[in-house]
């Protein structure tokens, strides 16, 4: 991060503009917004400006400025469309100690300026340093037609209601009033009377509600990408107090859940570093009982080699409430990325969920029935234990040019894809030197694999 976006009080502060052209007009458009006071510099200044100072809303000085002039500034913008004019404003600003912004000059400029949706007093900053002008306006053009022009009076009214809200105790049910008026009363309020008249009414219902008792959702958080989780999840981490998470989920996701939200990492990692379970069990009861809305977050599908039950039974002995968001699991995500389906017509019409490893060591399984030609499973944490599944394949009579797919990093911008039979797997996997998480799929080739997705391994000897 180049720009660290800030919000800057404008109370009380003066802003100096250089120029009276078009990208004068643009800057002073915005800054006319806000509360500082506003001195331009311009020889030659468009009419709007002469209007805009003949009514008071800025002073407008018809000379160039002298460094002096700078002084006691918060900000200055350099807008005179001449590159040398405006590296002399620039230094003249630098001069008087003062940060500069030379418009359209984003290596320049000490501070840039972000798109901006405006709905005062709720204000959104957009920014991409300057690499995506056009993706920026995009957004903001996004979250205009989203928003409500009328948010920004339920706003300014919600502000003016503070002090009373603060009845309610600091936490849960505070932030319980302010949703239920943003989010339920409040879109249907027409005016500024209807939303003053919905906050009274609201906050006598929320101060003779019962408190909220702890909850826990067990929520499954996909493969990865964060454009694959469901609504119901993402609304689950808008809401929780604390988060509890495993070691696969991405930043990217945890990025989602409120920023109050307490994070408590337990991740696992087989033959390595691991909170046992009876502890990440212990912390879920703990936090549920201390009256917060609990997220538990699992890769994949919660239900699928997560060691739901021994959670929920947990739960259930300490008589706290809960319920599961399915997720994405990783088969779906991985058969996705190869472009294949987990059932055929006239090849297969079951599917197998394995693991490759359990509490006691390598998974065991019917190895005949695997064996059999066509048939497809989706083999979770198998990438140790891959000398073990081959051997057992192929002991039991599995042909040795047997498809498999391992499929690293599902759905992720690093996802990588192997494709190999299974006689020499072991040695190809090695080879691809996989260490992310990782799903096999046995049975499965990607389509098109020769003209399309190349192994890992055949891109290694290219």
């Amino acid at each position: 991060m180049k720009h660290f976006p800030v919000y800057l009080s404008m109370t009380g502060q003066r802003i100096v503009l250089v120029g009276g052209g078009d990208a004068a007009l643009a800057k002073l458009r915005l800054l006319l917004k806000t509360e500082a006071t506003l001195d331009v510099f311009s020889v030659e200044a468009a009419p709007e400006i002469h209007d805009w100072a003949e009514n008071g809303k800025l002073r407008l000085h018809l000379r160039t400025p002298e460094t002096s002039d700078f002084r006691g500034a918060l900000l200055v913008y350099a807008a005179e469309e001449d590159d040398a004019k405006d590296a002399h404003t620039a230094q003249q600003a630098q001069a008087a100690g003062v940060l500069a912004n030379i418009v359209d000059n984003l290596a320049d400029s000490a501070f840039i300026t972000p798109a901006i949706v405006d709905r005062d007093p709720v204000t959104i900053a957009i920014g991409t340093e300057g690499a995506a002008p056009v993706l920026a306006r995009a957004i903001k053009a996004d979250l205009e037609e989203r928003l409500s022009p009328r948010l920004g009076l339920l706003a300014r009214v919600g502000k003016a209601f503070r002090a009373a809200a603060d009845a309610l105790p600091m936490g849960r049910r505070r932030r319980d009033f302010w949703s239920d008026y943003y989010f339920g009363a409040g879109p249907r309020i027409a005016d500024e009377n209807g939303a003053q008249a919905a906050l009274e009414t609201l906050l006598d219902k929320h101060l003779k509600a019962d408190t909220r008792d702890g909850h826990v959702a067990f929520v499954g958080a996909g493969p990865g990408d964060p454009e694959l989780l469901t609504l119901k999840a993402r609304k689950a981490l808008d809401t929780a107090d604390v988060v509890i998470y495993d070691r696969l989920i991405t930043p990217e996701i945890l990025e989602l859940a409120r920023r109050e939200a307490t994070m408590i990492d337990v991740g696992k990692e087989a033959y390595g570093p691991s909170t046992p379970q009876g502890d990440i069990n212990a912390l879920i009861v703990e936090h549920a009982r201390q009256g917060a809305q609990v997220v538990r977050l699992k890769s994949g599908d919660a239900t699928v080699f997560g060691r739901l039950d021994e959670e929920i039974d947990a739960c259930d002995a300490a008589g706290v409430t809960w319920h599961i968001v399915p997720g994405i699991t990783a088969a779906s995500a991985s058969v996705a990325a190869i472009g294949q389906s987990l059932t055929k017509r006239d090849r297969n019409g079951a599917v197998r969920f394995l693991t490759g490893h359990d509490m006691k060591g390598f998974a065991d399984h019917d190895w005949r029935q695997l064996a059999r030609r066509n048939e497809v499973a989706a083999i979770y944490m198998g990438k140790r234990a891959v000398r073990f599944i081959q051997g057992r394949l192929l002991m039991h009579g599995a042909a040795p040019d047997t498809p498999v797919t391992v499929i690293e990093n599902a759905s992720r911008a690093n996802q990588r894809v192997l494709n190999a039979p299974l006689h020499s797997l072991p040695a190809d996997l090695a080879a691809a030197a996989f260490d992310g998480p990782a799903l096999m799929l046995l049975g499965l080739s990607p389509r098109a694999a020769s003209a399309a997705l190349p192994s890992l391994l055949e891109q290694e000897l290219a």
